[in-house]
């Protein structure tokens, strides 16, 4: 039996150490999205474009994050996690460093799209690492750690990239990304250790590898749980997309009032993800799932009823109640991914690719709901993150009689607590 390598171990100085090397590798997508926001004006004057062009390498970025998450998962499962995790890394790197250079709009595009290819390697291999590493309660305790340091990109980016573009200029955010890519690398190279052995690697071709996803998509607790953590993860979404017209449009804010007040509210998110230790001593990952996705619908539902009827509520009060709407999120997506990778058997690669897919697409989702809802309701934020959270509780109640059979076979639901225990390979 085949089971996770660490499973017995606490959460100690070596996995405290491998939460922050796999959360450094997590952070290349908010730093490489976010960070050179500020640049725009300046990348389109260099480039001899206007800002909608400049605009649009966001979008080719989240198309090549959405794609290469099916690369690395069979890949992984195939060839062992480093080997798979150097080329993304070595892609990453060479593509930053050439956008250093580039001064055509066309030329960046495809770097972009080869920088996200290369970028989210460590996203998909991280979860499978965690996977051959650690039980259920282990590892839902390393994402929640992976969630707290993630929380930190989306506050320093924006901030530090403003600071470089106004100092040396747009091209320093990329010298910047290239320096992170690097680190990273050498992280990987010197203190990851290889997670999946050669005798627990799938020696099919990559056919096969390919039909894995098709086998993880059938298994119902993975598909269940990770689709109610991707519309959960939907539902900060909606805030992320909606939140720079509602406070600066609606409400008057300027760039540094908006900065200060998304920084505030990710300290706080990150905050509510260390609640995830606590609660696991009373709760099961299950129950912590349909707790704080019930919370979010309820929370949300009250927001808009009461919006709809008496209007925008003043900005000292639409922030926190806008804030606890989706403030239990990272508590819902780091148990569902928990339980979702926790029965993929041996293809945890190729079941994170197909959980990251699932992720891009429910956020996309909830954007283009976002955008459709827009003027048809007094607060359209609070309206989708209802919408999303509702829809995880229908993949949730979905699921539940097969993660109850799967949580009872195990052990891990057993007297209201996880217990550890290994899952046969699959």
């Amino acid at each position: 039996m085949n089971g996770p390598a660490a499973g017995a171990r606490g959460v100690g100085a070596s996995t405290f150490r491998l939460s922050i090397i796999l959360a450094l590798l997590g952070t290349f997508a908010p730093f490489s999205t976010d960070m050179y926001l500020a640049a725009f004006p300046a990348m389109a004057a260099d480039m001899a474009t206007d800002i909608e062009r400049v605009q649009l390498t966001l979008a080719v970025f989240f198309f090549g994050l959405a794609s290469g998450q099916l690369i690395y998962g069979p890949l992984s499962d195939r060839l062992g996690r480093k080997l798979p995790l150097y080329g993304g890394l070595a892609l990453y790197i060479l593509a930053t460093a050439c956008m250093i250079f580039v001064r055509d709009i066309d030329g960046f595009l495809t770097l972009r799209f080869l920088q996200a290819v290369g970028g989210c390697s460590g996203m998909v291999i991280g979860r499978a690492v965690v996977r051959d590493s650690y039980d259920l309660a282990g590892a839902t305790r390393v994402f929640t750690i992976l969630m707290a340091v993630q929380s930190v990109g989306p506050v320093v980016a924006p901030v530090a990239g403003a600071y470089l573009t106004r100092v040396s200029g747009w091209g320093s955010n990329f010298v910047f990304m290239t320096a992170l890519g690097l680190m990273s690398l050498a992280a990987v190279r010197f203190f990851l250790p290889e997670s999946l052995s050669a005798d627990r690697r799938v020696r099919q071709g990559m056919k096969a590898s390919l039909a894995s996803f098709v086998a993880v998509t059938r298994r119902p607790v993975f598909r269940w749980t990770a689709l109610a953590g991707s519309f959960g993860g939907g539902a900060m979404f909606s805030f992320i997309s909606g939140s720079p017209s509602l406070l600066m449009g609606s409400y008057g804010f300027d760039e540094a009032q908006y900065g200060w007040t998304f920084a505030a509210y990710s300290v706080l998110i990150a905050a509510a993800s260390q609640l995830n230790y606590p609660l696991l001593k009373r709760f099961t990952p299950l129950g912590i799932m349909r707790g704080t996705l019930g919370w979010m619908c309820l929370a949300s539902l009250a927001m808009t009823v009461l919006c709809e009827l008496r209007g925008l509520p003043g900005i000292r009060l639409v922030l926190p109640l806008m804030l606890i709407c989706f403030l239990p999120f990272p508590l819902a997506i780091a148990n569902s991914v928990a339980i979702a990778m926790h029965d993929c058997g041996r293809f945890a690669g190729s079941a994170s690719s197909v959980l990251g897919v699932m992720q891009f697409a429910a956020a996309g989702a909830v954007s283009a709901g976002l955008s459709a809802v827009t003027g048809a309701v007094a607060m359209p934020i609070t309206f989708m993150i209802f919408v999303a959270s509702l829809a995880a509780l229908v993949c949730l109640f979905f699921g539940y009689r097969a993660v109850a059979r799967a949580a009872s076979a195990d052990g891990w639901q057993a007297d209201g607590k996880e217990k550890a225990a290994e899952k046969p390979d699959a």
